[in-house]
């Protein structure tokens, strides 16, 4: 891996390995969801990994009932200081609503769900949840000019209004993929916890008392474990970008915490430098956060 100085940060030949950590579902989130977030963060903390936090600027419940989020709120204000702090931010569509704009759907347009809010959308309704969700980002006192759509999903008419309207990159299922013609797209598979994931089948991993469910769904989610620091490792032992997103009500679950965390530190042990969305360079080069650390 070759490393050289560039101020208080590090440029990284194209090439060389690199870690990026996301979390989602925050918005509609209560307290104790908030509170592991918080925890999670300063596991990440403790191993000098910053944190990309996916935004939903709005949410069907919300924080306040009238469903946004606002300068001010106890989680926006975490964030910010998150990201002054080292930490990035990505919009995560608007509000994920149900079949957003259900009207004009028929039998030629796949219906979709929530968790795929942008994944059928037409490029003029794209750009018209967009523009909303860049006003109430802009609003709370935040910033981005990166994409990651809910369930990593973008229709091709999303992805012309994110190039039309100035975003720089979206983070889709399978690749980091760049607008800006002087910067790559890089070939990147996301990895989660999501139960549509393809994992090894549960005969292949041994069952263990550390995990709290017994039979097939104990043995699904040790699989699981078992697939992710080890497609984390293999990912960053080939130069690769490794990308570990996770949702807030995955952290409900301890041992994924756990799972995501070793994934972590496979990666790291395996060279990945950790870093985050907005310091991809120019001409294939990424750029590593330099001092980061969290009050």
């Amino acid at each position: 891996m070759s490393v050289w100085p560039h101020g208080d940060m590090q440029v990284l030949a194209s090439g060389a390995p690199m870690l990026l950590v996301s979390l989602s579902g925050l918005t509609d989130a209560d307290d104790a969801a908030r509170a592991r977030a918080v925890a999670f963060a300063g596991d990440l903390d403790r191993r000098r990994v910053p944190l990309t936090h996916l935004v939903q600027p709005r949410g069907p419940e919300g924080p306040h009932g009238n469903g946004a989020l606002r300068r001010g709120d106890s989680l926006v204000r975490w964030i910010a200081g998150r990201v002054r702090a080292g930490d990035d931010v990505l919009l995560h569509g608007y509000d994920h609503t149900a079949d957003p704009v259900g009207s004009w759907q028929n039998g030629a347009v796949p219906r979709i769900g929530r968790r795929t809010e942008f994944g059928a959308l037409p490029r003029h309704e794209a750009t018209l949840r967009l523009t909303a969700a860049r006003r109430i980002l802009t609003s709370i006192g935040l910033s981005t000019d990166g994409f990651a759509p809910p369930g990593w999903a973008a229709s091709d008419g999303t992805v012309a209004a994110l190039h039309e309207h100035g975003f720089r990159f979206c983070a889709d299922e399978s690749a980091l993929r760049s607008f800006d013609p002087s910067r790559p797209s890089i070939g990147a598979r996301v990895l989660t916890f999501r139960s549509s994931d393809q994992w090894p089948r549960s005969a292949q991993w041994p069952r263990s008392a550390q995990w709290p469910r017994s039979g097939q769904r104990q043995a699904g989610e040790h699989r699981r474990a078992q697939a992710l620091e080890q497609a984390a490792a293999r990912t960053a032992g080939r130069g690769g970008v490794v990308r570990i997103a996770l949702r807030s009500k995955d952290l409900r679950k301890p041992h994924r915490v756990q799972a995501a965390l070793a994934a972590v530190d496979a990666a790291i042990a395996a060279g990945a430098v950790p870093s985050v969305h907005r310091l991809l360079g120019e001409n294939g080069h990424v750029e590593q956060a330099g001092t980061f650390a969290v009050g």
